[in-house]
């Protein structure tokens, strides 16, 4: 078994959280977000993204509005609501937490 096939699970776990890190710099469009996570271990399709988009809308942590493209129709640029930016600040917390965790344990 990869290190990759071990640790799928974490990846997928952290995915939401890190798709709210990214929208949370700027609005962007699902292309920039896929073209982000795909520069690191975490590269993601499409048909992985989009349903977690609407999960997200759904739960109101995110909301899109329609921009005008020079390169062809209106996209839907994403942008944290104020329950996404509580939702990412309490999550950053508790990575914290789970990395200050892993050091301290076996240290004696």
């Amino acid at each position: 078994m990869s290190i990759n096939e071990k640790f799928s699970s974490i990846r997928k776990g952290l995915l939401e959280f890190l798709v709210l890190k990214i929208i949370s710099a700027d609005h962007v469009y699902a292309a920039d977000i896929l073209k982000e996570l795909n520069a690191t271990e975490f590269t993601t399709q499409e048909g992985t993204l989009y349903p977690l988009l609407s999960k997200l809308r759904r739960e109101e942590l995110v909301d899109y509005e329609w921009k005008e493209s020079e390169a062809g129709p209106p996209r839907k640029y994403y942008k944290l609501t104020a329950k996404g930016r509580e939702q990412l600040r309490e999550t950053l917390e508790y990575w914290q937490k789970i990395i200050s965790t892993v050091k301290s344990l076996g240290q004696k």
